[in-house]
């Protein structure tokens, strides 16, 4: 049966409403344009899975408090600064189905919008004081800009390498992870011992949720974003380099073209993802999400057990399980 984010979320579903008005208060601006435009961000949230991070992260160390909840605000209008500054470097005009803010009010002010929720959630945590979360967050948004401009760099010349791979996928996607629930386990008291762990955990967790996001341009399940997206982006994902460094130079020659000059040729796509499944790059690519799973779980059965506990288990199943 599969997983439910409903039936994840029960342990903390009040604290996930209550989160709601809070994160609302905490994008409050006297700025007509700039109040619509948070209205309409807040609006389009998705499933919210980095807050509930946060506070089954807390649950699971100690209690849930006024200061996890700046810490869950903080993750998010960081996040969302990051999100809306993406779409203006991609130049894209969709995020999750909606039109991106600078589809709808244009790049200058998407820019000064991701900068207010930038000094936005810098100024929740230094007016309350919460010198341990900002410091948590912070350094996920400066990791996440370097992973970003790493992939790029490499995307120029194709020359990824697994463990280059592994660095910018902790960089760019798993240091989030990471800091929701080391945010969750400092706002509830937890030792620095522990805050490391949970740390540790979350990007665990982060590896495994951005394999698997990989594996979604293989697929053939109607998902989120469309198959071989990626290769057509020239973004160079585990099965695609695990597949390259088995084959000939010739082959390796040839689909390394194929990416650089013909990735907008959908047939030219299908030729690649065909040497990727017939060269065992999907199984490859499982057999990693499904070692980072484990070590994730791992690091959570040695904490003590509760809902929260089970929950945050099931929510790093659902991360694996999930269809988009």
């Amino acid at each position: 049966m599969s997983l439910r984010l409903d039936d994840i979320k029960r342990p903390v579903a009040q604290e996930m409403d209550e989160f709601e008005h809070k994160f609302r208060a905490a994008m409050k601006t006297r700025v007509l344009l700039l109040d619509k435009i948070m209205n309409y961000i807040v609006k389009r949230k998705g499933k919210k899975v980095r807050p509930l991070f946060v506070f089954l992260s807390a649950g699971v160390c100690g209690k849930i408090n006024e200061s996890t909840f700046r810490g869950a605000s903080l993750i998010e209008l960081l996040h969302t600064a990051t999100l809306v500054h993406d779409d203006v470097v991609d130049d894209s005009n969709y995020r999750r189905g909606f039109f991106s803010v600078n589809a709808l009010w244009k790049n200058k002010i998407a820019v000064l919008v991701g900068d207010f929720l930038l000094s936005r959630g810098m100024a929740l945590a230094l007016d309350n004081k919460e010198f341990n979360l900002l410091s948590i967050v912070n350094t996920a948004v400066q990791q996440m800009s370097e992973g970003e401009l790493q992939q790029m760099e490499k995307a120029r010349k194709l020359d990824i390498t697994e463990e280059v791979y592994y660095e910018i996928i902790r960089q760019k996607t798993a240091s989030l992870i990471a800091s929701c629930c080391a945010v969750g386990a400092s706002s509830s008291g937890a030792s620095e011992q522990v805050v490391a762990s949970l740390h540790k955990f979350g990007e665990y967790v982060g590896m495994a949720f951005q394999i698997k996001d990989d594996l979604f341009d293989y697929g053939e399940e109607q998902i989120g974003k469309p198959v071989g997206i990626d290769i057509k982006e020239k973004k160079m994902t585990l099965p695609l380099i695990h597949s390259l460094s088995k084959a000939s130079w010739l082959e390796k020659r040839r689909i390394i073209g194929i990416v650089k000059n013909n990735s907008d040729n959908p047939k030219k796509v299908k030729e690649v993802i065909s040497f990727v499944k017939n060269s065992g790059g999907i199984e490859y690519a499982n057999k990693a999400m499904e070692r980072y799973y484990k070590m994730a779980l791992d690091l959570l059965n040695d904490l003590p057990e509760s809902e929260y506990k089970v929950s945050l288990a099931q929510l790093v199943q659902f991360t694996i399980e999930r269809k988009s």
